[in-house]
C-alpha cells in the first residue's frame, strides 16, 4: 500500500475505524427463495448474472459525489449506470438457454473489451467477500462499539471505533453480533468500503451541513478516494464487459419466461445369470436403451413454477421381459409389467407449483405426479427419479411412496427449519369416465408425511398411505398382486388357476424413513415400510376376501464426493416387499421364503454435465422362493444433462 494510504490512515484514528467497518460488514448473500426442484440454468447464463449482481451491489456503494471527493464524473456515475443496465438485461433473460463459452469467445460482440486476468480477479475478490457470510441481512444500526461480542472496551481500536459511532453513526457488522476486526481484507474490498463511508459522510453533509465532518476528515478521504481510483476504473472496465456478453446472451435467448433443461440416459444392461419367478432360466442377453427428457419451467411470478416434461423411451422393464417381478425393474426402465414406448414422445410430466405466504408450497400434477414432488423422501444422493442415484426402483426409496402417482395435488408447509408437513392426493386413472375410474372412484393414493429434523445432520420421515387399485412396483407377484393378475401373462404357478382375475384392494401403509449424515463424506440411511392390504374377491369368488401384512426394508449407505467432487457410491441391501401373513382365506398367498436386494453403484461425475454410473444388482431367491436361482444384473448407466 503507498505512501499516500499510510498518511492518510494516520490523519485520525476514527476515520481509520470507518474504513475497518465498512472493509468488513460487505454484500451479504440473500438465500434463493425455497421452489420446487428444478433442473440448474445454463453456467453461461449464472455466471453472467452471478457477477453482474455483485457488480451491481458494488456499484451502489461507490455512487459518491464527485464535488467533494474530485473524482472525475464518468469514473463513478458511468460505472454504476452501466452496471444498472446489466443487471435489468440479465434479470430479464435469466431463463435463457446460452452457447458454449467457446463459441461465445469465437464470436465476441465487436464493441466487447477483452475481459483482463485482473478483471477476473476483481470479480473472484468480490464473489468471495460477498459470499463469506451466508446469511440473511446484516446486523442492524448500533449505538455502541461495546454491542460488538468480539470488541472489548479494553482493545487497541475501541476507542476509534466508538467515535465513528458518535461522530457518523455508519459502524455495522454481521448478523451474529460481532465485527471480526482481525479479518484480512484486500484492496478492492478496502475500496468498496471507502466508498460506502463517503457515501454516508455525504448524506450527513446533505442532511447537516459542510460542518459535520471536520476538514482533516474530509482531506484524508478525499486522498484515498484518489489512491483507489484504478481499482475503482478496472471494475467499471469489467462492467463494460459484462454488460458485451449480456447483450450477445439476449440476442440468443429461448425465452424470456422458460428455462430450458434436459437429461439423456443410455442404459446398456442385462442378466448375467439366474431364473425368473416361474424356474425358468434368464437368457444371458446385453441390451441397450435410452431414455430422454425435456423439461420446460415457466415462471410468471419469479416464485411459481409450470413444469412441462417430453419423454420417450426405449428401455423395458425387466419385469416384463425376464424376471416376471418388480424386484429387478431399473428405475430409468419403461413401466413395471410393461413395455417400453419405442422412443415415442409423450407428455411425462405436467405440474404447476406455487407458494402462498412464506412456509407454504402448493403442487397440482396433472400428469405422472409422484411423492417426491412435494415431500422428501428421506434417501439423499440414491433418490435421483432415474437420472442419477440409485438404479434400482427399491433402491431409489420406500416402496409405499410408489402407491401415490397420477394427477392431484399436493402441498408441503414447512412449521420450521426442523419440521416439515406434507400432504397429498394422486389419481392414477383421472381422466376414465367410466366404472372404476375418474379422480375419485378410480385407483388413488393418499400421502401425510412429518419431516422431522432433530438437529442438522439427522433427518427421520414418518409416513402414512391410504391406497386403493395401486401396487408397490417392487417386491414379489404376490405383493403387487392385482398388476400380477391383470397386466403379467406369465405367472408362477400359484397364481396360474387365477390369471385374468379382476381384485379390489385397498391398503394402509405405514413407513419409518432416516438419514443420519455421519461425516460430509458418509451418510448412512434407510427404512421400514408395512402395507395392511385388503382385498376383495375377484370373478366368481375365485379369490376369497381377506387381509395380507406386506413388510419391506433396507439400510443404505451413500458416500458422497468418493474419488471426484460430485461423485456418489452406494449400497443399498435390504427386503423388497414380501407378503408374510395372510387371512386364512388368502395363506396361500404367502411368500414362503425372503429374498434380499443387493445393490452397488457408483456414479462417477465425469464432466459437469456428463456422469456414468456402473452397478450392478443381486437378487437372492427372485420372488422370495429359494427354489429359483439367484439373479444378478449389470448396468451401465450414461447420463447427460444440459
Amino acid at each position: 500500500m503507498s505512501k499516500n494510504l499510510w498518511d492518510s490512515l494516520l490523519v485520525r484514528a476514527d476515520v481509520f475505524g470507518v474504513f475497518l467497518v465498512f472493509a468488513t460488514a460487505g454484500a451479504i448473500a440473500s438465500p434463493t427463495p425455497r421452489a420446487i426442484a428444478t433442473q440448474t440454468p445454463t453456467v453461461k447464463t449464472q455466471e453472467v448474472q452471478s457477477q453482474t449482481e455483485t457488480l451491481s451491489a458494488t456499484a451502489a456503494k461507490v455512487a459518491i459525489t464527485t464535488q467533494k471527493t474530485n473524482i472525475e464524473p464518468p469514473v463513478v456515475a458511468d460505472f454504476q449506470t452501466k452496471a444498472g443496465i446489466a443487471m435489468a438485461r440479465t434479470e430479464a433473460i435469466s431463463g435463457i438457454s446460452t452457447p458454449a463459452a467457446s463459441e461465445i469467445a469465437e464470436k465476441p460482440t465487436p464493441t466487447a473489451p477483452t475481459s483482463t486476468t485482473a478483471d477476473t480477479s476483481v470479480l473472484e475478490q468480490l464473489q468471495h467477500y460477498s459470499n463469506e457470510s451466508n446469511v440473511d441481512d446484516p446486523m442492524g444500526q448500533i449505538t455502541n462499539a461495546s454491542q460488538f461480542r468480539d470488541v472489548q472496551p479494553s482493545d487497541w481500536a475501541y476507542e476509534a471505533l466508538d467515535r465513528v459511532v458518535q461522530r457518523y453513526g455508519c459502524l455495522v457488522g454481521y448478523p451474529d453480533g460481532t465485527y471480526r476486526g482481525n479479518r484480512a481484507l484486500s484492496r478492492y474490498e478496502f475500496a468498496a468500503g471507502l466508498n460506502a463511508c463517503l457515501r454516508q459522510i455525504e448524506s450527513l453533509i446533505a442532511a447537516n451541513g459542510a460542518d459535520v465532518v471536520s476538514r482533516t476528515d474530509f482531506d484524508a478521504l478525499q486522498r484515498l478516494s484518489q489512491e483507489f481510483r484504478t481499482e475503482l476504473t478496472t471494475l467499471g472496465t469489467r462492467v463494460d464487459n459484462l454488460e458485451s456478453r449480456t447483450a450477445f446472451i439476449e440476442q440468443r435467448q429461448f425465452s424470456t419466461t422458460t428455462k430450458l433443461s434436459g437429461t439423456v440416459i443410455f442404459g446398456l444392461t442385462g442378466v448375467a445369470t439366474g431364473e425368473n419367478a416361474l424356474g425358468e432360466e434368464i437368457d444371458n442377453v446385453a441390451i441397450f436403451g435410452t431414455r430422454t427428457r425435456l423439461d420446460l419451467d415457466t415462471s410468471f411470478t419469479g416464485k411459481d413454477v409450470l413444469r412441462t416434461r417430453l419423454q420417450a423411451l426405449n428401455l423395458d422393464a425387466f419385469s416384463g421381459t425376464s424376471t416376471f417381478t418388480p424386484e429387478g425393474d431399473l428405475k430409468f426402465a419403461g413401466d413395471t409389467f410393461g413395455t417400453g414406448n419405442s422412443n415415442d414422445i409423450e407428455i411425462d410430466a405436467l405440474l404447476y407449483s406455487f407458494p402462498i405466504g412464506e412456509k407454504t408450497t402448493v403442487v397440482l400434477e396433472a400428469n405422472a405426479g409422484a411423492p417426491d414432488d412435494f415431500t422428501n423422501t428421506v434417501n439423499p444422493y440414491l433418490d435421483g427419479d432415474g437420472d442419477l442415484g440409485a438404479l434400482s426402483n427399491f433402491g431409489t426409496r420406500n416402496p409405499i411412496y410408489y402407491l401415490v402417482d397420477g394427477a392431484g395435488i399436493g402441498v408441503q408447509h414447512q412449521f420450521s427449519d426442523n419440521l416439515e408437513l406434507s400432504l397429498g392426493y394422486l389419481a392414477s386413472d383421472p381422466a376414465n369416465p367410466g366404472e372404476g375410474g375418474g379422480l375419485f372412484n378410480g385407483p388413488y393414493g393418499a400421502l401425510a408425511q412429518l419431516t422431522i429434523k432433530p438437529f442438522d445432520k439427522l433427518t427421520l420421515g414418518l409416513t402414512y398411505v391410504r391406497s386403493y387399485n395401486n401396487d408397490l412396483t417392487a417386491g414379489s407377484n404376490r405383493a403387487n398382486l392385482r398388476s400380477a393378475l391383470l397386466d403379467n401373462p406369465n405367472l408362477p404357478a400359484a397364481l396360474q388357476p387365477f390369471a385374468g382375475s379382476e381384485v379390489s384392494i385397498s391398503g394402509n401403509s405405514y413407513g419409518l424413513e432416516a438419514s443420519f449424515e455421519l461425516s460430509p463424506k458418509f451418510v448412512i440411511g434407510g427404512w421400514v415400510g408395512y402395507t395392511d392390504s385388503r382385498l376383495r374377491s375377484g370373478l366368481g369368488g375365485a379369490i376369497g376376501s381377506g387381509d395380507l401384512n406386506i413388510w419391506n426394508y433396507a439400510l443404505t449407505l451413500a458416500f458422497p464426493d468418493l474419488g471426484k467432487k460430485g461423485s456418489v457410491a452406494g449400497i443399498i441391501v435390504g427386503m423388497e416387499p414380501k407378503v408374510t401373513g395372510a387371512s386364512d382365506s388368502l395363506k396361500f398367498l404367502e411368500d414362503k421364503d425372503t429374498s434380499l436386494h443387493i445393490e452397488g453403484l457408483y456414479q462417477y461425475q465425469l464432466t459437469d454435465n456428463i456422469a456414468i454410473t456402473p452397478g450392478v444388482i443381486w437378487l437372492t431367491a427372485p420372488d422370495h422362493n429359494n427354489d429359483n436361482d439367484d439373479v444378478v444384473i449389470g448396468t451401465i448407466r450414461t447420463t447427460f444433462s444440459f
